[in-house]
């Protein structure tokens, strides 16, 4: 079954606020690693728990009226509430898991009984749009490394790295972005020629010489340049050890949280593998676990070996750890390293999506960004990168990261472009839940935090609590799943932009709140950034 978001002004739906939602479900499919199963990224990572549930999802935002709510648990219909009118449409909470059943463990059992999915961050509420949003936070981690390392320039440099699939298939793009060499490993060969169908990959090859005569070839032009290389990261990062070949920066963006379906032992085929988790799941774990800690101890030496190497964000570390790699932990998190300055000011990931499907309602918000944002040098150099290299995958959307305030200004003028007819129908705005009040992920997002706050996950459950008292049109809590499980919490949020003016309350009281939470969420950490930003925009904190 093909699925692809609709366009245009025909509405479906009784409202543009459902037909949105709507078609927010439609492109996270569209856009969909594995859509067949429903599966978004991450191996798992779903946007529905089974097609019964997608098809009366999707019945039920047809019909759902105003003052209506549909409530959503971990990608299954539930009921349909009478509420209000200011309410939001559709809540939802997904893979959640009670203290001490929240381990991997549980999770499956309960994940093969049909009771629970994983949603991922994005996945599971119907945020996702296409790799773009990855592409910008890897590009801005390549870019805060090349300031703090490399003098600002990342030409001549060689980028190591694995994963293609749905996300982890940006880092090739990023890093020609970036103007460095890269090189990308992936075991599946069919996620090399999605990228370089996409355009985020430029080659592709089995052989580990080829790749590196393509390297050097590159690296004494300085030319950037993307290679993906079909084998497995636990076999390539130790051999380019023994060679002596020590890249400039080493990462890893594979499904490492995922043991079970997402990391790929060395040494087992794709078709063999298929069977064996069905035949032996512990098997396939316990081999895949000990390949990943292959694999980290190859990226500890490249670390002593003056490599600049950082987690990714996929948990690779804590599986590491669990198989006997002691000090995994001495690769740094990019949150910490690069990230938390503009996290202390609740800047982040934020994105919209024209739900017309014309490129051309992207480029106008362009324009205006140019404009009116011309002394925010993140957002204009990004900006003008994503017009120039980014491919539109499903709805046009764009992705910047814009703090307190900034976000307001912008999700605003857009209503009023809609209720002009300047754009050709109503913006959808949303935010990754890696955002600065809306994670709490103590090897991640939080981890050591100035007071030691690491673990306490009340700023993602108020975040959601939040956003529902601020309007939102969609809001979602999610938790772990798979490797993940016990490890995380988030919460996320999406508001339509139909033209109205109570779609402009709802911008302006979702968004100034979701990124006030954010500030005063490092604020009460002890960060000067955050206290900073709490006196500059006049933030209401409480001071005891």
């Amino acid at each position: 079954m093909t699925i692809t978001a609709q366009r245009g002004n025909e509405l479906r739906a009784k409202g543009w606020r459902q037909e949105a939602l709507l078609r927010l479900l439609e492109n996270n499919l569209e856009n969909g690693e594995d859509p067949e199963n429903l599966v978004v990224y991450g191996s798992i990572g779903k946007a529905a728990r089974d097609w019964p549930s997608y098809h009366a999802i999707v019945d039920i935002l047809k019909q759902i009226e105003e003052d209506e709510t549909l409530i959503i648990q971990s990608g299954k219909p539930i009921g349909l509430l009478k509420t209000h009118k200011d309410a939001p449409l559709v809540i939802m909470a997904s893979s959640n898991l009670v203290g001490h059943w929240a381990n991997s463990e549980e999770f499956y059992k309960l994940y093969d009984q049909n009771l629970t999915m994983w949603g991922g961050l994005t996945a599971g509420d119907w945020q996702y749009i296409g790799s773009q949003g990855v592409i910008q936070g890897t590009y801005e981690i390549f870019q805060a490394i090349a300031r703090e390392h490399f003098e600002g320039d990342l030409a001549g440099r060689f980028i190591l790295t694995a994963g293609l699939g749905g996300m982890s298939g940006s880092q090739p793009l990023a890093g020609v972005m970036a103007g460095a060499v890269i090189l990308d490993v992936d075991v599946d060969e069919t996620k090399a020629d999605k990228r370089i169908a996409t355009g985020f990959l430029q080659r592709k090859t089995y052989d580990l010489e080829e790749a590196l005569a393509w390297v050097d070839e590159a690296l004494s032009t300085k030319k950037p340049l993307s290679i993906g290389l079909i084998a497995n990261a636990a076999t390539i990062y130790p051999e380019l050890l023994n060679r002596g070949i020590i890249p400039d920066i080493v990462s890893d963006q594979t499904a490492a949280h995922d043991l079970l379906y997402g990391y790929v032992p060395e040494d087992v085929g794709l078709s063999e593998l298929a069977a064996l988790r069905k035949t032996n799941p512990e098997e396939v774990i316990d081999k895949a676990g000990k390949s990943l800690a292959k694999e980290v101890r190859a990226i500890l030496d490249f670390k002593e070996q003056g490599a600049i190497v950082f987690d990714n964000g996929n948990n690779i570390r804590t599986q590491a750890k669990a198989y006997g790699v002691e000090n995994a932990f001495e690769i740094p998190i990019f949150t910490e390293a690069f990230l938390r300055p503009l996290f202390e000011r609740a800047i982040g990931p934020f994105r919209w999506i024209a739900l017309s499907g014309e490129v051309q309602d992207i480029e106008l918000i362009d324009e205006y960004l140019l404009k009116n944002f011309s002394d925010n040098e993140i957002v204009t150099n990004w900006i003008k990168l994503a017009g120039k290299y980014v491919p539109v995958q499903g709805l046009p959307a764009r992705i910047s990261w814009l703090g307190h305030g900034e976000r307001t200004k912008l999700a605003l003028a857009v209503n009023q472009l809609v209720a002009e007819g300047r754009l050709k129908a109503p913006v959808a705005f949303t935010r990754d839940h890696l955002d600065a009040g809306a994670m709490t992920h103590p090897n991640i997002m939080t981890e050591h935090l100035k007071d030691g706050s690491d673990a306490i996950s009340d700023w993602p459950l108020i975040n959601a609590m939040v956003a529902s008292s601020s309007k939102a049109d969609l809001v979602a809590i999610h938790a772990g799943g798979g490797g993940y499980a016990g490890y995380m919490q988030s919460a996320g949020l999406t508001i339509v932009a139909d033209g109205t003016s109570e779609a402009a309350e709802r911008l302006k009281l979702a968004l100034d709140n979701d990124t006030s939470l954010g500030v005063l969420r490092y604020a009460d950490a002890g960060y000067e950034n955050a206290l900073d930003e709490v006196k500059k925009k006049g933030i209401r904190r409480v001071e005891l």
